[in-house]
């Protein structure tokens, strides 16, 4: 625990224990709030993972249709760089043991979801993908001697001085501890549980985004919060999926009348997330009621395909081969984060990024479906042999000069990101959400004020509509807008000079 010659990871999902195992098997720790497996949205993740892997299929097209979901963001090197591994993350994972889906001749099984031109996704289990992948990463991990896990600790704290990071300051059981490390890389996934109705994990607040802003680390793309079309609506803050493969297996969208109204848009109901969102939500806006009619396709074959989605629907009272699925919108996936390098690093020395917590340009405005878990191996990979080649950095870090150990409280600030970052949004409301926030940091709702603050920032100044950044007053593309924005305390600093920091 006192070793600051260790990589110190923080998170459990895909992305962390990736890096861990290719890691190894020089030294490395990884901190985790929980026990490793009960949280995280890895272990939720339904649709499967993205690659180039089908005969009629090639990296390429993958990379092709990456670019034009990501509306003109989407970094043409990091695509490219990331698509051309895919074949390459799937062999790797089943060498790992991933029992991954295949024919009675062994190949592959490839789904199909919205946004992509070929069959393309790879799954396991059906709809279990991410929940197996992560029992076979843990089994992996348990059993590899040179990782550390250490299990029960909320990291709150990036301690850095002028050279960098000197390590990190958690909560555990006993109260406050230090875990030094001058290379520390943030897991630690989305941002789903500051809102309203998510389909992630309550305790996924975008802690390791405001650990890393908190520290002088620049965000970016923070405006492009992805809301999944089919969270299955029932009133709580935490949604069922509904996948989108089971309407690449054929499921519509209808309202309480039957009509099905993306029927004569361009690739209907597997359009990219953002347009589908966004055409449920205006359906609500007028009044309508809308839901997932999944009863011809797959019909009775949904038990089979989709066994969790299933078993979750016939618990509140659904067959979805006899009942239409009453379905919302909801977050589910921030394509912003911190922003880092092609190697995962940040811009404070000693601190890597990997997962959804980071920004690495594969995904631009929007997310193309199941391309999330690729990066997370992917750059899991990368980040560890960055970690490798760097210098193993050998500081002490004093106990007096450490900062506070901040609370991740945030009573106010999820009913105002409801309010103004929604799939659709607009100027006037926009606003009011930033001075709402200015007053709660100021009122000592820090320091989730300071992030949803942030988030509203970025939406205010790209006035354009792009990918899941919709603006009703500025409903079309600019291309003034085509570059990613970056945020950073500065900013807060700037639009705030009477503080609200203390």
């Amino acid at each position: 625990m006192n070793d600051s010659s260790q990589p110190l990871i923080v998170g459990g999902g895909i992305a962390g224990l990736v890096t861990a195992l290719s890691f190894a098997p020089k030294p490395i720790r990884l901190l985790v709030r929980g026990r490793l497996g009960n949280e995280g949205s890895s272990l939720w993740a339904q649709g499967g993972i993205a690659a180039a892997v089908g005969p009629d299929d090639d990296p390429r097209r993958h990379s092709d249709d990456t670019q034009r979901a990501g509306c003109g963001l989407a970094d043409l090197q990091v695509t490219e760089r990331i698509t051309q591994a895919g074949p390459w993350a799937i062999d790797y994972l089943a060498t790992l043991g991933v029992p991954f889906d295949r024919s009675a001749s062994g190949d592959l099984l490839l789904g199909l979801e919205g946004g992509h031109s070929r069959h393309r996704i790879v799954h396991a289990g059906g709809d279990a993908t991410g929940r197996i992948i992560m029992e076979t990463l843990i089994r992996r991990v348990r059993s590899t001697p040179s990782i550390e896990i250490i299990e029960g600790f909320e990291a709150r704290v990036l301690e850095h001085d002028e050279e960098g990071i000197l390590g990190v300051s958690a909560v555990g059981p006993g109260g406050a501890s230090f875990f030094p490390s001058g290379r520390v890389v943030l897991a630690t996934g989305g941002v789903g549980g500051l809102f309203p109705a998510t389909t992630n994990p309550r305790g996924s607040r975008g802690q390791g985004l405001l650990m890393a802003l908190l520290a002088g680390a620049p965000l970016i793309d923070m405006e492009f919060i992805q809301y999944h079309p089919t969270a299955l609506d029932t009133g709580t803050q935490t949604l069922p999926l509904i996948s989108e493969a089971v309407r690449g297996d054929g499921a519509i969208l209808v309202d309480e009348k039957g009509n099905r109204f993306l029927a004569k848009a361009p690739q209907a109901e597997l359009a990219p997330r953002d347009q589908v969102a966004r055409a449920v939500w205006f359906e609500r806006e007028e009044g309508h009621q809308v839901f997932l009619d999944a009863r011809k396709q797959p019909g009775a074959d949904f038990p089979v395909w989709f066994p969790s989605i299933y078993a979750v629907c016939l618990a509140r009272g659904l067959d979805p081969r006899k009942d239409l699925l009453p379905i919302c919108p909801a977050v589910h996936y921030h394509m912003g984060g911190i922003e880092v390098d092609e190697r995962g690093q940040a811009a404070i020395p000693g601190l890597w990024a990997v997962g959804e917590v980071a920004a690495t340009g594969f995904h631009g405005a929007n997310r193309l479906a199941s391309n999330s878990l690729l990066e997370a191996v992917v750059c899991g990979h990368a980040v560890a042999r960055s970690l490798a080649d760097a210098p193993i950095p050998h500081r002490t870090h004093k106990v007096s000069e450490r900062q506070p150990i901040p609370s991740f409280e945030s009573k106010a600030v999820s009913a105002i990101l409801g309010r103004s970052m929604g799939v659709v949004r607009e100027r006037m409301e926009l606003e009011a959400a930033l001075a709402q926030l200015a007053a709660e940091m100021k009122g000592g709702e820090q320091p989730m004020a300071l992030l949803g603050w942030v988030w509203v920032f970025a939406a205010l100044q790209r006035i354009e509509s792009r990918g899941a950044h919709f603006r009703q007053d500025h409903p079309d593309l600019d291309r003034h807008f085509e570059k990613r924005q970056r945020v950073s305390l500065e900013d807060w600093w700037a639009h705030n000079p009477d503080g609200g920091m203390g």
